[in-house]
């Protein structure tokens, strides 16, 4: 993959506008790092220690859980070692596993929110044929495929980024090295690499939200065919939680990858949203409001607690 280049190693700029709250920062993203480990790590427990949440919901919903374990794992280390006066470079191999990773992890992303809204589409469209088409089989194959697409995905990106010479400057104006920042440094022609990266992301984006919203379309048709309200509420509650995880996940990919301008300071915050803040708030969104898997987690902790209670 690497090609002639005289730089060995690249210097994170950081997070712009920031002298004077490193402190703040580190302690800042520190919480919501820790956060989004422990509560995806609970959630993903809670489901593998629960028989009745072995469905093919919560299959994704766990599969989403060591998502969002892995995902803030990518970028956070680093950027909070550089917070705290560490060293702020990184090696050209250390670049290139952060841009792949990243991009595989979030391809995988986005293929695995459509597989959620397809399930969805599946349990309140069909309903009595949901277990016959979302059987065990299906669903560990389209998981799979999820993963596999987002490997391909990443790896089409990070090959075409590194395969141009970077012989200097070599100072990344970001936080962790993506395809935007990588490819100012290039010292070739990066026409070709930007369309493709551009036309990659834009397609499976786009096409992902597309096939996102038509499950969603039917199902609010066959919501609003419920004679009863309270059938309805039901069902727009199983689908409330997937729908803001939907709006975290694709603001940022919008604001970051499908606009024609770039601003430092608004990619910066938007990036560490989509890095620190999302994987954070998702175990808070599918426990608040999922009575299952909160039924399965105070379960699940009251049998951990019992043997330190007393017995007579």
């Amino acid at each position: 993959m690497r090609n002639d280049t005289s730089v060995t190693e690249f210097i994170l700029l950081g997070i712009s506008n920031s002298e004077g709250l490193e402190s703040m920062l580190f302690i800042l993203f520190l919480v919501f790092y820790v956060f989004a480990l422990l509560g995806n790590l609970l959630i993903f427990l809670t489901i593998l220690a629960s028989p009745n949440l072995h469905t093919p919901m919560y299959f994704f919903l766990g599969n989403l859980a060591v998502f969002d374990i892995f995902f803030p794992s990518v970028n956070s280390p680093k950027m909070m070692d550089s917070l705290v006066g560490q060293s702020r470079t990184i090696s050209y191999q250390g670049c290139a596993s952060q841009v792949f990773f990243y991009h595989t992890l979030g391809g995988t992303e986005c293929f695995l929110y459509t597989l959620m809204a397809y399930d969805r589409f599946v349990a309140i469209c069909h309903p009595m044929r949901y277990t016959i088409i979302m059987n065990h089989r299906v669903c560990t194959c389209l998981t799979v495929g999820t993963w596999v697409g987002g490997f391909v995905h990443g790896s089409i990106l990070t090959f075409l980024i590194f395969k141009l010479p970077y012989c200097g400057p070599n100072e990344v104006d970001s936080f962790f090295c993506d395809i935007p920042v990588v490819l100012s440094l290039a010292c070739a022609d990066t026409s070709l690499a930007r369309t493709v990266s551009f036309t990659n992301v834009g397609v499976i984006a786009l096409t992902c939200f597309l096939l996102i919203l038509t499950s969603y379309t039917r199902i609010v048709i066959s919501i609003l065919q419920i004679h009863s309200s309270e059938g309805r509420h039901r069902a727009f509650s199983t689908c409330s939680a997937h729908l803001t995880s939907i709006i975290l996940v694709y603001g940022p990919v919008i604001l970051v990858y499908l606009r024609p301008a770039s601003s430092p300071w608004l990619d910066s915050v938007v990036q560490v949203f989509n890095n620190v803040v999302t994987p954070s708030l998702n175990p808070l969104i599918y426990t608040l409001r999922n009575k299952d898997v909160k039924l399965a987690l105070k379960k699940a902790l009251s049998q951990e607690a019992q043997p330190l209670g007393y017995k007579e």
